[in-house]
């Protein structure tokens, strides 16, 4: 049974920052940003004990196309997202959101 995917809002400003930036570079790619981000959130939903836990009970899932990783807790009925960030910038912000 998949998950319920809750993203935090502090993440939902991240993710929405990262699609405009994108789209700002190239027609359409803001769209395939969050594309591939949907993907990743739907293969969270379904299985997030597949992905490398990194302390405590914070798992990180990559994106494939776009260096940004998704930082996640999961609980029995939901997953809590609270940071997609690029991965070359402050790659440890996370630890301050969780």
């Amino acid at each position: 049974m998949a998950r319920r995917i809750v993203v935090q809002p502090q993440s939902d400003l991240d993710i929405q920052a990262a699609a405009v930036w994108y789209e700002d570079q190239q027609s359409g790619l803001g769209t395939r940003f969050l594309d591939e981000l949907n993907l990743v959130f739907q293969r969270i939903a379904e299985s997030p004990q597949q992905f490398p836990r990194l302390e405590d009970d914070v798992h990180r899932a990559l994106l494939r196309r776009f260096p940004y990783g998704v930082y996640f807790l999961a609980e029995s009925e939901e997953v809590k997202v609270f940071a997609v960030l690029h991965l070359h910038r402050q790659p440890d912000m996370w630890k301050s959101r969780n």
